[in-house]
Formats: C-alpha cells, sequence, structure tokens
C-alpha cells in the first residue's frame, strides 16, 4: 500500500523507488525487468506515481525518461501524470530541461533538496538516478526505501548504495508479493523509528 504524506507539519518525505535484482545491482534494469511485469507491478506504480507531488532526478535518468514519456498516452493517466509532475533534475552539465514542468539544479543539491522538502504538497520520488541517490544517502535526506527485487541475478552492473561510507541500519515497514516474484521491501532508516517520545 502506498501512503502519501501530506499531513507532516515539518516536511513532505523523500521516497527512493528503485527496480533492483537479488545481487542488488540497479542498472539498465530494462534489460532484466521487463519479464516480470505484471498488471500487480503497474497497479503498485500507478498508486505510487499518484500518491507523489514531484519527480526528484539525476540527469541520465531525466534524458531517458524524458526521451520514453512525452509522447505517450494511456487510459490510466500513468503518462499524463509523468508529464504534468513537477521533476526537478540534479545537473551540473544540462543546459536544458524541455520536458514538461522540468527545473534543473545545478547549485548545492543538499541545500536545495532539503529546501524542496520543507515546501507544502505530496511526498518527492526518486527513480533510478544512481549518483543521485548516492548523495541524498550520504547527506540523510532519504526518508524511505521502495525496493522492488526481481528475481534474476545480473552478475554485474551499478549497485544501490555504493556510495555509503558507512553501515546502515533499516526498519522494514511493509512488504507485498507479486506472482510473478517481484517482492516490494520497504524501508525507513531506522533513526526515525527511535524518536517518539516516552510517554
Amino acid at each position: 500500500m502506498i501512503n502519501s504524506n501530506i499531513d507532516n507539519e515539518s516536511q513532505r518525505n523523500l521516497i527512493v523507488s528503485e527496480f533492483l535484482t537479488l545481487d542488488g545491482v540497479m542498472e539498465a534494469p530494462e534489460e532484466w525487468s521487463f519479464a516480470f511485469f505484471s498488471e500487480e507491478q503497474q497497479e503498485y506504480k500507478h498508486d505510487e506515481l499518484f500518491a507523489s507531488g514531484a519527480l526528484l532526478l539525476g540527469r541520465t535518468t531525466y534524458e531517458s525518461f524524458a526521451e520514453a514519456w512525452p509522447d505517450r498516452t494511456d487510459e490510466t493517466g500513468f503518462a499524463d501524470r509523468m508529464n504534468s509532475l513537477p521533476k526537478y533534475i540534479v545537473s551540473t552539465s544540462l543546459e536544458e530541461a524541455e520536458w514538461n514542468n522540468s527545473t534543473i539544479i545545478d547549485g548545492d543539491v543538499t541545500e536545495e533538496v532539503a529546501a524542496l522538502k520543507q515546501e507544502d504538497g505530496k511526498d518527492i520520488l526518486v527513480n533510478g538516478s544512481g549518483e543521485l541517490v548516492d548523495t541524498l544517502v550520504e547527506h540523510d535526506l532519504v526518508d524511505e526505501y521502495r525496493l522492488m527485487v526481481h528475481p534474476v541475478v545480473q552478475g554485474s552492473g551499478k549497485r544501490l548504495f555504493t556510495g555509503a561510507n558507512e553501515p546502515m541500519t533499516m526498519s522494514l515497514v511493509d512488504t507485498e508479493a507479486f506472482s510473478s516474484g517481484v517482492v516490494v521491501l520497504t524501508y525507513k532508516p531506522a533513526e526515525e523509528n527511535h524518536l517518539v517520545e516516552e510517554v
């Protein structure tokens, strides 16, 4: 189940949602994920997108999405939602972002992302964007990880959390299994679960 954090008084959450192999590879999911695609997965990603208020993307993922989505249509409104959502692209080399409603972040990433989290609205969703995710993890900016683990071992490729400089403890907050063998594991940084004051 997807929950959007629209009532949090302090900030909206930053959600990292990734396709992964069993050996933790996140690179080039188009090469290994399609065989496991299902209506259950489609519904999950639909609900996730509509529960989000903005996309935060690295340059490579942005360019891939910007090439794929602008001309698409579908009966569920997924493509329209992708095209209409505010999109923030972290890049020092991208000079122009032509995809509808796109803004380039080329300054202090941690400062600008922290500011985005303080704005009103639904949560911020990150897909792909490996190098950006490394930066977000390093600076403790991620509030939730949704790992869509596929039943395949890739053997090589960029893995999630390669930028982690020290051990990280997570708390499992939700699991969802699809008939295709794909499992969604949802984690939050464990420290968040220790902030509740004793009565």
